[in-house]
């Protein structure tokens, strides 16, 4: 198969890979030991990035335990529910990006995104007060 004819394929078939990804947490949020990529630059420099620990939270999310998933991350519900949503809408839409969904959210998920990040690493690591939903849970393996 030449690499045009599988960009023709994920072109007519790629409104399905949201919701294949939303399955997939879905089943990591059921069984968690299936296996996972680490974090590159948590094993690099010990410290863990602004989305370390955010797919663990997204699929405990997708699974219905909540409260494991703010532990986590905060944001594991939100983009749970984003997930879900873009899902819905590609697979009505039939189109990966579908149409009527506005950009500015993602622009401010990420501004918020790098200040909980911040604000994380300065409780965790910096010494800052602040309360337990703050800290990264270390002891957990990525």
């Amino acid at each position: 198969m030449t690499a045009n004819r599988f960009l023709q394929r994920i072109q007519r078939s790629g409104y399905l890979l949201p919701a294949g990804l939303t399955g997939a947490l879905w089943l990591k949020g059921l069984h968690p030991g299936l296996p996972g990529w680490s974090c590159p630059l948590r094993a690099l420099t010990g410290v863990p990035c602004p989305t370390c620990y955010l797919t663990r939270a997204t699929a405990a999310s997708l699974s219905g335990n909540l409260d494991g998933a703010l532990q986590l991350h905060a944001f594991g519900p939100v983009v749970a529910g984003a997930l879900l949503t873009w899902s819905v809408f590609s697979v009505r839409q039939r189109r990966l990006l579908p149409r009527g969904i506005p950009a500015w959210p993602v622009g401010a998920g990420v501004v918020t995104l790098l200040g909980y990040w911040l604000l994380r690493v300065g409780v965790s690591f910096g010494g800052w007060p602040g309360p337990g939903l703050l800290h990264f849970p270390l002891g957990q393996l990525s």
